[in-house]
C-alpha cells in the first residue's frame, strides 16, 4: 500500500509539471545535470527554437537529482504521462529498457557517426537506446596548483606528498572523494584486479574487492588522508575552499573548478596504483537523450529534429568549449578547437585507461547493494569479508528478484 502511495504521488507531481498531452509542439526534457551545466542546455534549446521551421515550438526542463529522476520516470510511465526525453548517463537506461518506458533508436538516427565506444555503452540486448551527447562522463583527478605544480604519477608519489609536503599548509584532508557512492569506488576495484559485472554477471564477493574496500579503510582510518564522512556537496566544498589539496570527481566539474581556480587548477589521470602497478579504471560512457515509448507519434519529427540538432558538429565543439566534455559526434573530435587543448588530451587518456560502464540491468543491483555495504563496512559497522560476502548475496538476491 504505502509503494502504491508514493507512486500515486509521484506520478501526480510528474502530470503537474508537463504541458497538455495533445500539445505537440511542446517538448518536455527531464534531466539530472550540474547546476552549471543548465545555462548551456538552454541556450541550445533557444537556439533551436529561433530556426524559422520551429515557430511555436517549446521546450519544457525540468531538473531532478539523480535518484529522484530514476523514481520519478519509472513512476510517471508507469502512470501514462512521462516526459518526452530524457537527458542523463547510460546507468539507467538498462533499467528503463527492459521496463519498456523507452524506445530502441536505430533505424532512426545514423549512429555510425559517433564514436563506437560511447555507442556501445548505450547498447543491450542488439538495440541501440539512446542518442550520445558526450564521450566521458568519467572520473579524473583535479588538484590546486597552489599545493602541489605537478601531479604526481602513481599512489607512492600521492601518499608521500600527503604524509609530508602537504602537512606545511594544514589542509583538512588531503584527498577528497565521495567515499559511500560506489561509483567513485570502481577505478580502484579495477586498479585492483576487479570489476563489478561479467556480462550479467555481478562478481562482488572477490578479492579485488576485499582489496579495495580494505584500501578504503587505509586512506580513510589509518592515512587519515581523506575525510571520515563526506558525500559529493561535502567534497567538492572541501575542494574549493581549499581544504583538500586533490579531489577526484567527474569530467562534468572540469568547466566549474577552470572558472573557481583559473590559473591553479590542475588536471591528470587518477594516479596509478603503486601497489598493484595497475591504472584506476574509472567507468566511461556519456551523456545520452533516450526517448520516452509515451512520445506521441506526431511530436517524433520534432524530437528527432531537436537531437540532430543538439549533437551537430558546431554544438558539439561549443559543449566543449562551455562545458570541457568531449564529443561523442567523431567529426567533431577533430576540430582545432579541441585537438589543441590539452584538457582534452589528459581527459581522453583517462578515458583510455577506463571501462564502459555496464548497462545490463542488474547493474542496478549492485550499486544499490554495494552502497549500502560499502557504507557499513567504511563505518566499521561490518568487518570486510562479511561486507563483501553480504553484498554479493544481497545482489542475487534482487536479481533474482528483478526476474520473476
Amino acid at each position: 500500500m504505502k509503494k502504491t502511495i508514493i507512486l500515486a504521488v509521484a506520478a501526480a507531481l510528474a502530470a503537474c509539471s508537463r504541458p497538455a498531452a495533445d500539445d505537440s509542439k511542446t517538448i518536455v526534457v527531464w534531466e539530472q545535470e550540474d547546476a552549471q551545466v543548465a545555462p548551456y542546455i538552454d541556450s541550445v534549446f533557444e537556439a533551436f527554437k529561433k530556426l524559422p521551421e520551429n515557430a511555436g515550438v517549446e521546450i519544457v526542463r525540468t531538473h531532478y537529482q539523480t535518484e529522484d529522476l530514476r523514481s520519478q520516470f519509472q513512476a510517471a510511465s508507469l502512470a501514462g504521462v512521462p516526459p518526452d526525453l530524457l537527458l542523463g548517463p547510460s546507468d539507467t537506461a538498462g533499467l528503463y529498457a527492459v521496463s519498456g518506458f523507452i524506445m530502441p533508436l536505430e533505424g532512426l538516427f545514423d549512429f555510425d557517426k559517433f564514436n563506437g565506444p560511447v555507442v556501445e555503452a548505450i547498447s543491450l540486448d542488439g538495440h541501440i537506446w539512446g542518442v550520445p551527447v558526450s564521450n566521458g562522463n568519467h572520473l579524473m583527478m583535479f588538484y590546486n596548483k597552489k599545493f602541489i605544480k605537478t601531479a604526481p604519477k602513481n599512489t607512492d608519489e600521492l601518499f608521500a606528498f600527503c604524509s609530508g609536503e602537504a602537512r606545511k599548509y594544514k589542509l583538512e584532508r588531503c584527498i577528497a572523494f565521495d567515499m559511500g557512492e560506489p561509483f567513485w569506488m570502481m577505478p580502484w576495484l579495477g586498479a585492483f584486479g576487479g570489476w563489478p559485472m561479467e556480462g550479467k554477471t555481478p562478481m562482488l564477493d572477490t578479492q579485488p574487492m576485499r582489496d579495495t574496500m580494505n584500501f578504503y579503510l587505509e586512506l580513510k582510518y589509518e592515512k587519515k588522508f581523506v575525510p571520515m564522512e563526506c558525500d559529493y556537496n561535502c567534497m567538492d566544498s572541501l575542494f574549493k575552499e581549499g581544504r583538500a589539496a586533490f579531489i577526484i570527481n567527474g569530467d562534468w566539474a572540469i568547466s566549474g573548478y577552470q572558472k573557481h581556480f583559473g590559473r591553479d587548477f590542475g588536471l591528470a589521470v587518477i594516479p596509478k596504483l603503486s601497489r598493484t602497478g595497475r591504472w584506476p579504471s574509472p567507468m566511461v560512457s556519456g551523456k545520452y537523450f533516450t526517448v520516452s515509448t509515451g512520445l506521441k507519434a506526431e511530436k517524433m519529427a520534432l524530437v528527432k529534429r531537436l537531437l540532430e540538432f543538439y549533437t551537430s558538429r558546431e554544438n558539439q565543439v561549443r559543449q566543449y568549449q562551455a562545458l570541457t566534455r568531449l564529443p561523442a559526434l567523431k567529426e567533431a573530435g577533430s576540430a582545432p578547437e579541441i585537438t589543441s587543448d590539452e584538457v582534452s588530451r589528459i581527459s581522453l587518456d583517462q578515458i583510455l585507461k577506463g571501462r564502459p560502464m555496464p548497462m545490463a540491468t542488474e547493474m542496478r543491483a549492485v550499486w544499490d547493494s554495494a552502497r549500502n555495504y560499502l557504507g557499513r563496512a567504511a563505518t566499521k559497522k561490518m568487518d570486510v569479508d562479511t561486507a563483501v560476502r553480504r553484498m554479493q548475496e544481497n545482489t542475487d538476491k534482487k536479481i533474482a528478484e528483478m526476474n520473476r
